[in-house]
């Protein structure tokens, strides 16, 4: 099994989560690619951590649909599958959507040059092809809303279902160069400027509704 050869945080013994962090972010880069075999073995000694934390991490992300463990025999990267693709992506639209509608009230000016400064880094990475840097964007564009929403919860749930969107942006970063996402963002602070709560939060529904593999991000 190849395994990332770089250790995610050297010279100090991983926390659980930062076991699951760690596994995850290399399967929705594409690091462990999807169908690859997984060894508790050799994730352990690449975290440099015991099995137990490992295996903890495999059920996690089996729960989360990025993982396929089959008892007694093997555990491997989950293949992409449409199906699941399509429902993690109803979810995300949902809960952003509910998000914008609880953090309305709450957005500032400044919570607005936020997303606006984090929407002009997309557009940026973008045109780059600089895939890490337009997911970490997109990410700092919603959080606003996220974090105004005032529901931790959110975020909690939405954790499953975005990783598998990540991986889907990752895998088929070439065809999503193109995205429509920055200028949907734009829509969305428009929306906020005039004060048009519907039409924030169902342009902020459009917005992750509208991720695909062949045609666009979010």
């Amino acid at each position: 099994m190849p395994i990332p050869t770089n250790s995610p945080v050297p010279h100090r013994r991983l926390l659980r989560d930062d076991v699951y962090r760690s596994i995850r972010d290399a399967i929705v880069r594409g690091q462990l690619a999807p169908g690859e075999q997984l060894r508790d073995q050799e994730l352990g000694a690449w975290l440099q951590v015991s099995r137990t934390p490992v295996r903890e991490a495999l059920q996690r992300l089996a729960q989360a649909g990025l993982v396929v463990a089959q008892p007694g025999r093997m555990t491997r990267v989950a293949p992409e599958d449409p199906d699941t693709i399509a429902h993690a992506r109803q979810i995300a639209a949902e809960l952003h959507a509910l998000a914008m509608s609880l953090a309305f009230a709450s957005l500032t000016d400044s919570d607005l040059q936020a997303m606006e400064t984090a929407n002009d880094e997309l557009r940026s990475a973008l045109n780059n092809a600089e895939i890490d840097a337009a997911v970490t964007a997109d990410d700092d564009f919603h959080d606003v809303a996220l974090t105004r929403s005032g529901n931790p919860l959110i975020p909690d749930h939405l954790e499953v279902v975005t990783a598998t969107l990540r991986r889907t942006e990752h895998l088929h970063f070439d065809s999503l160069k193109g995205s429509a996402s920055p200028d949907q963002h734009a829509r969305i602070i428009a929306a906020v400027r005039a004060s048009d709560q519907a039409s924030a939060v169902e342009l902020t529904r459009e917005n992750w509704s509208t991720l695909a593999t062949d045609n666009g991000e979010h």
